[in-house]
């Protein structure tokens, strides 16, 4: 049973069976195992399953296919079988907005009619896909925007592929599948705590990380967590990819205050698994991400302890200082400029790398924390309104000190 930071249990919705079109079995999200099963179940000659599977899980996760009719090395009576039992299917895309700076979001509509939001953000030595997890958010971070939302489900290994693939459907990449690629990155960062999906997000990675689909490195792979501590060890055993925290306070006090789930794994239970991530060192660090909140967790003495606590627990680490990215109805603000760079100074005159990331997408909503599904249906006049709101508010921290290393 899922439950709240504060104990309490999450009452999740079930969902209609989106999986069957016409009695026809979407493949998009199935597992090599599962694929292999249904294609076995359709009457294909046992001596062909295995070839098929393979033939059919490269057109779709390789190649990008959506039609059988273009999976050219195989038959074509069993291509037609293929089309009788199967679908390729994509969600919705219910809206897709491009920022000035060239980040992309697209608001999805799953099959029951919830949505969730991935975003892309193009850098000069990389692409980073930000995937949600979950519709909606149980942590309630008070910072957060995604935070303000009721959690409605979790999203399934299907579904998690799936914004990946609208991605690369949207960024032309299928022509020329390993060679060119714009999405090189991708993070569990965006809406929904991805270990409290855990088997769902550890399924649709390892579809993301197969050699003979995707093709995407565990290396350039990051699960984000607000520090579910009973499940951070197990994705270093059973995932592999890379681990970022949200940390965003150095005292148990301040993180309560911002981020409830610190009631019930606090400070200190958190950093110690951090300690104990399998895989962990100074070639593949721990990233925390630390929102700069006026007031709050930006004093000169905040960073002197955040440098303390990673010298204590020893840990292979670097800090992600992210200036607050505003939303309609927030309480906070973003931390000054210069007090942002003082920050960064200490904690990189302690020895610890901590660059301060530029703000992506603020004018499509769509920078860190800033993520919200329009499920609850808001008039074009007041999206343009809070659009307006989060563009004026930016105090000018659009710019990197040291150097920026985007999302990862």
């Amino acid at each position: 049973m899922q439950v709240t930071p504060t104990g309490e249990p999450v009452v999740v919705s079930p969902r209609a069976n989106p999986d069957a079109v016409d009695g026809r079995l979407n493949i998009l999200g199935l597992d090599r195992i599962e694929l292999k099963d249904a294609i076995a179940n359709i009457g294909v000659p046992e001596k062909q399953v295995k070839m098929r599977t393979s033939q059919v899980w490269h057109w779709v996760y390789h190649r990008g296919v959506s039609s059988f009719d273009d999976m050219l090395n195989v038959s074509k009576d069993v291509r037609a079988k293929l089309a009788a039992h199967f679908i390729i299917e994509r969600p919705e895309i219910v809206e897709a907005q491009y920022s000035e700076d060239g980040t992309r979001k697209y608001l999805i509509r799953f099959a029951d009619g919830n949505e969730a939001e991935a975003v892309y953000i193009p850098e000069e030595d990389r692409g980073t896909l930000c995937i949600s997890s979950q519709v909606g958010c149980t942590l309630n971070c008070k910072f957060c925007h995604t935070g303000t939302m009721r959690l409605v489900r979790n999203l399934t290994a299907a579904e998690i592929v799936a914004q990946l693939m609208i991605a690369r459907d949207d960024l032309g990449e299928w022509e020329n599948p390993t060679e060119g690629r714009r999405v090189t990155n991708i993070v569990m960062m965006g809406m929904g705590e991805p270990l409290y999906n855990f088997d769902n997000v550890k399924k649709a990675l390892e579809i993301v990380m197969d050699e003979e689909g995707i093709q995407l490195s565990r290396r350039r792979i990051t699960l984000s967590t607000s520090g579910v501590v009973p499940h951070m060890e197990r994705a270093g055993k059973e995932i592999g990819v890379n681990l970022a925290v949200s940390l965003h306070a150095v005292r148990d006090d301040a993180r309560t205050e911002i981020m409830p789930i610190n009631k019930k794994y606090n400070l200190h239970e958190v950093l110690q698994a951090c300690a104990n991530y399998p895989g962990a060192h100074n070639a593949r660090r721990i990233t925390f991400e630390y929102a700069m909140l006026k007031g709050v967790n930006d004093s000169d003495k905040d960073a002197r302890e955040l440098v303390q606590l990673i010298r204590r627990y020893k840990l292979p680490a670097k800090v992600n200082l992210i200036p607050f990215n505003p939303w309609p109805g927030t309480d906070y603000e973003c931390s000054e400029w210069d007090q942002i760079q003082r920050f960064s100074d200490i904690v990189y005159e302690g020895g610890i790398s901590a660059p301060i990331r530029t703000p992506r997408g603020r004018d499509i909503m769509a920078a860190c924390g800033q993520l919200k599904s329009a499920s609850e249906k808001k008039s074009k006049a007041e999206l343009l309104r809070e659009q307006a709101a989060a563009a004026g508010a930016g105090s000018g921290v659009d710019e990197v000190h040291h150097t920026s290393t985007g999302l990862t």
